[in-house]
C-alpha cells in the first residue's frame, strides 16, 4: 500500500511517496511540495485500482497484458474465419480456461511445455487416448496467437521460439481408400438409411466422383454447378486456391435426383427438408460403414478413394494435383505407388540408351594396319 512521509533534512522538507510496483518492486519518489506528493498518491492508487499500471509505473505494456485480453482481439480479428466456429472456437475455449489470467510476459517455455504434455496425458471424450494431432492443434493455435501479441505490441518475443519445435511428430501417411466390392457396399448401405438420411447417398457418391472435401460439399451452392464444371473459388477451399472440377454423366444424374428431390427449397444442394444445409453428417456416415462392413474409413477418406482409383486407372499425378486441388505436388505424390503407367514412363526413358550390339557387326581394323612400324617389321 502507497504511503506518505515527510522528510526533514538539511536541505529542508520534502515529501516522499512510498510504493510498490506491480512486479513487486519497492518505489520511492520524492517531492518538494505536500500537494504534489499528495496528487501523485492519488494516481498511483487509482492506477494500482484500475489495472492502469503503465500510466504511472513505467511498465511495459506486455507486462499488463492478460491472455484473456488477446484472446479477445484474436476472435475479433479472424472470428471470421471459415474453420472458427467449427473448430478453433472449442480449441480457444481450451486454451482459455488454462492461460486465461496469466499475464503474456509470464507464459514461459516451460509453462507451454508443460500444457503440451499435460494434455496430451489427458484422455480425450470417451476416454480415447488424445492424438498427437488433437494436441499440435492446440499449440498451433497457441503459437499463433502470441505471434500476434508480438506484432500488436503486447509482447516482446514469443515464448515458442526459446526451445525446441514443440509440436508432436505427426504421422501423415494414412491412405485408405475402399476397393471397388467396398464402393458397391457403402453405397448400398447409404440407400439402405435414405428413410433418416436421403442425402446421404447422393453426398456420398458426389465425394467420390470429384474428390471434393466435406466442407466443400456441404457448402456447395447451385449456382457453383454450370456449363459442365462445378466452380470452387479461392475463398472457399482450404488451399486458398480456386478450383474447376468436370462433371461425368453419372455425377450429373446425381444432381438431377437431388434437384428434383429437393424442389431448390434451398441454394445449397444437400440440405434437410426445411432447406437448411449440412454442417456434418458423422454420424449417419458411421452409421452406413457400419452396415457395410466397411473399418477403419473416414470421410475424408473418399477423397483418397477418388484419387487412388484416378491414378489406377491411368490419370495422370498432375491431373489429380489439379483435381483435388494440391498447392505442392508432394501432396500428390502419396498416390505414385499406384500408377503402373508411371513407372513404365520412367524407365522408358532409358530406350536410347547404347545397347552396345551397334558394335558387333561393325569392321575391326588389324593390328598390323593400324601400326604401320609393326607391319613392315612383319
Amino acid at each position: 500500500m502507497a504511503k506518505l512521509r515527510k522528510r526533514v533534512n538539511k536541505a529542508g522538507v520534502s515529501w516522499q511517496i512510498d510504493y510498490y510496483d506491480p512486479e513487486g518492486k519497492r518505489k520511492m519518489k520524492c517531492f518538494a511540495l505536500k500537494k504534489d506528493a499528495e496528487a501523485y498518491l492519488g494516481k498511483v492508487t487509482a492506477a494500482k485500482k484500475e489495472g492502469r499500471y503503465h500510466d504511472v509505473f513505467d511498465v511495459k505494456k506486455e507486462s499488463q497484458t492478460i491472455f484473456n485480453e488477446l484472446a479477445r482481439l484474436y476472435v475479433e480479428n479472424f472470428g471470421f474465419q471459415r474453420a472458427f466456429n467449427t473448430s478453433k472456437r472449442y480449441l480457444l475455449a481450451v486454451v482459455q480456461d488454462h492461460f486465461g489470467d496469466r499475464r503474456l510476459s509470464e507464459i514461459t517455455y516451460l509453462d507451454l511445455e508443460t500444457y503440451r504434455n499435460r494434455r496430451k496425458a489427458t484422455p480425450a471424450n470417451g476416454s480415447k487416448q488424445r492424438t498427437d494431432a488433437s494436441v499440435n492443434r492446440e499449440m498451433a493455435l497457441i503459437s499463433h496467437m502470441l505471434s500476434k501479441a508480438v506484432e500488436w505490441g503486447m509482447l516482446e518475443t514469443s515464448p515458442f521460439k526459446k526451445g525446441k519445435r514443440l509440436m508432436f511428430k505427426e504421422n501423415n501417411h494414412r491412405l485408405r481408400f475402399l476397393t471397388e466390392a467396398e464402393v458397391a457396399a457403402l453405397l448400398t448401405a447409404s440407400d439402405d438409411l435414405k428413410a433418416h438420411s436421403p442425402y446421404l447417398r447422393p453426398l456420398v457418391e458426389t465425394a467420390l466422383l470429384t474428390g471434393m472435401r466435406r466442407g466443400e460439399l456441404l457448402a456447395l451452392k447451385w449456382e457453383q454447378i454450370r456449363n459442365g464444371f462445378i466452380y470452387l473459388e479461392a475463398g472457399m477451399v482450404k488451399s486458398g486456391k480456386g478450383r474447376q472440377i468436370p462433371i461425368n454423366d453419372r455425377l450429373a444424374e446425381v444432381f438431377k435426383e437431388v434437384r428434383r428431390g429437393n424442389q431448390l427449397k434451398s441454394e445449397f444442394v444437400f440440405c434437410d427438408s426445411q432447406g437448411r444445409r449440412f454442417y456434418a453428417v458423422k454420424r449417419s456416415f458411421a452409421s452406413a460403414c457400419r452396415r457395410a462392413g466397411v473399418e477403419d474409413f473416414r470421410f475424408h477418406d473418399l477423397r483418397h478413394t477418388f484419387a487412388s482409383r484416378l491414378v489406377m486407372r491411368g490419370a495422370s499425378l498432375k491431373a489429380v494435383q489439379e483435381l483435388l486441388g494440391h498447392a505442392d505436388m508432394k501432396m500428390t505424390m502419396r498416390y505414385a505407388h499406384l500408377s503402373h503407367e508411371h513407372l513404365r514412363d520412367s524407365v522408358n526413358l532409358l530406350n536410347d540408351l547404347p545397347s552396345g550390339k551397334e558394335l558387333v557387326n561393325k569392321p575391326q581394323k588389324s593390328q598390323k594396319a593400324s601400326n604401320p612400324k609393326v607391319a613392315n617389321l612383319l
